[in-house]
């Protein structure tokens, strides 16, 4: 059986890695951060190649042939960058640090705490002190200052970025001239030409440190170039658990840039569109790509179901590796059809008193509506259509099918309810949907779906107040709120002996208007 790797790893020289992201050929993905490192951080990082010590692989995916393209992003600004043929997937911090502090002619910006804004620094290596220390000491002879001030002693300045022979004088070398270290060598030969303890200990650094950064080899996994997608975000999502703030979204947007679409600047004007209703302003990103998705991955199989097929699975609610999936054709085809739905289902969750994002019992019931709303098309303007989209929204609700495995249930869901409306059977959801007086009970929680969703029924069918006599308004001014209290005080039960989990829930509670 032949074995097929998706990657290769080798070892390439230190120099080379940072050449080619000087000169634009390795590049970060747009979906990436930036970065700021601690010093501390910093410093032991260059301390460890000064060392000859491992640091960790990196992880580079090609991009060479390859059919997935994300925006690439330069580590260091250029004038005419090519096209990148790798983008550092996993690796990115170390990389940079080590470009910026041993390449670029760039300060390295570091992070000095939520306190204090970042700061750039330069970076040297006391020499005398990297000779004698041990290796654990090695991080404590390296040594930033920021580029806005100097060092001094005894009221003169002792190091300043440009001055060689000043960084002589003190035996400080400067890390940015660490692969250029012939011509910093002879300067510093002039300066202590006279003194053959200083040219003992200059050939002694050259020999123990220098080398080390000169012959340093990363390990470097590429990744190849007919991973797909979906692959490649899950294997930079394993390696940067802890540091990436990278999300889908983030990630489709750097790919639908390479095909010249700006995904972020068309969200933001949707997602100001649909904030215009008030039940919708909690809707984020991810679940607007998961209805697409879900909606292309519906029609696509709807279009051409495979042989011996069964109807659930035409379509399932898209989870992060299916929304990576999406194709920017399928994301244009959808994007306005589904936005029109998402403002046809405020409108409806409106006549259902559901005016607000808390007032929403399940969230993922959106997902799987906008689409449902799309499917039914002209039909949703039917009465008899309408009261069956209500019915399976409140039978969800009451089924708590939503509060586990949502992904199934909604692709369950959005397949029986559109097969229902158009002459199928009732949805299993509904026909086994079921609200006993011991669930009513034990319904303790004001925050819980089934809860809120009683107090909308109430706010729907204008409820009188219980103290005021006047009707509850379905819609509640800025100025006004609605509570919930006890219809017989908890001090009269517990004098009656009533345990709280009866004169707790739900059935002696009643919303009062504020």
């Amino acid at each position: 059986m032949t074995s097929i790797s998706s990657f290769s790893i080798t070892q390439v020289p230190l120099l080379n890695l940072l050449q080619d992201i000087k000169s634009g050929k390795i590049q970060v993905a747009d979906f990436q951060r930036s970065w700021c490192w601690d010093e501390e951080r910093i410093t032991r990082l260059i301390a460890s190649v000064s060392l000859g010590f491992p640091v960790g692989a990196i992880m580079l995916v090609e991009q060479d042939n390859s059919d997935v393209k994300f925006k690439p992003r330069l580590v260091e600004d250029l004038e005419h960058p090519p096209v990148p043929t790798a983008l550092i997937l996993d690796g990115l911090q170390r990389l940079t640090t080590l470009f910026m502090s041993l390449l670029s002619d760039q300060p390295v910006q570091i992070d000095r705490g939520k306190r204090y804004p970042p700061e750039k620094h330069w970076y040297y290596i006391k020499i005398a002190e990297a000779l004698k220390y041990p290796p654990n000491k090695r991080h404590e002879a390296i040594m930033g200052f920021s580029v806005d001030e100097a060092l001094y002693r005894d009221g003169e300045i002792l190091v300043d970025s440009q001055t060689r022979e000043i960084e002589a004088d003190l035996s400080l070398f400067p890390l940015f001239q660490v692969f250029n270290f012939p011509e910093w060598r002879s300067h510093y030969c002039k300066s202590w030409q006279d003194n053959p303890q200083k040219l003992a200990m200059i050939d002694e650094f050259e020999a123990t440190v220098i080398k080390n950064f000169e012959q340093y080899q990363m390990g470097v996994f590429f990744l190849s170039a007919e991973l797909p997608k979906e692959s490649i975000y899950y294997i930079f999502e394993e390696n940067n658990k802890r540091h990436s703030q990278a999300t889908e979204f983030d990630w489709l947007t750097a790919s639908f840039a390479a095909k010249g679409f700006d995904l972020r600047s068309d969200w933001i004007a949707r997602e100001k569109r649909l904030n215009s209703h008030p039940v919708l302003r909690q809707l984020r990103s991810m679940d607007f790509l998961q209805a697409i998705a879900l909606m292309a991955n519906y029609t696509q199989r709807a279009q051409v179901p495979s042989p011996g097929s069964h109807p659930q699975e035409l379509a399932k609610v898209a989870r992060s590796r299916d929304v990576l999936r999406l194709e920017l054709a399928e994301y244009q085809q959808w994007a306005e059809p589904l936005s029109v739905a998402f403002e046809q289902m405020a409108r409806f969750l409106n006549n259902q008193a559901i005016y607000e994002p808390n007032d929403l019992p399940y969230p993922m019931q959106l997902v799987v509506m906008a689409p449902l709303f799309t499917i039914l098309g002209e039909q949703v303007k039917l009465n008899w259509v309408y009261q069956r989209l209500k019915q399976w929204f409140y039978c969800a609700i009451v089924s708590g099918s939503y509060s586990r495995l949502r992904e199934a249930v909604a692709t369950k869901d959005l397949l029986e309810v559109a097969e229902w409306i158009n002459g199928g059977e009732v949805p299993s959801i509904v026909r086994e949907a079921h609200l006993s007086a011991e669930q009513l009970q034990s319904i303790v929680n004001a925050g819980s779906p089934i809860y809120r969703t009683l107090t909308a029924f109430l706010r729907c069918d204008v409820a009188l107040d219980f103290v005021t006599a006047e009707p509850i308004p379905r819609s509640l001014r800025s100025d006004q709120k609605i509570e919930n209290h006890h219809i017989f005080p908890q001090q009269w039960c517990k004098q009656q002996g009533i345990p709280p989990s009866r004169y707790n829930s739900i059935v002696n509670r009643t919303p009062l208007t504020a």
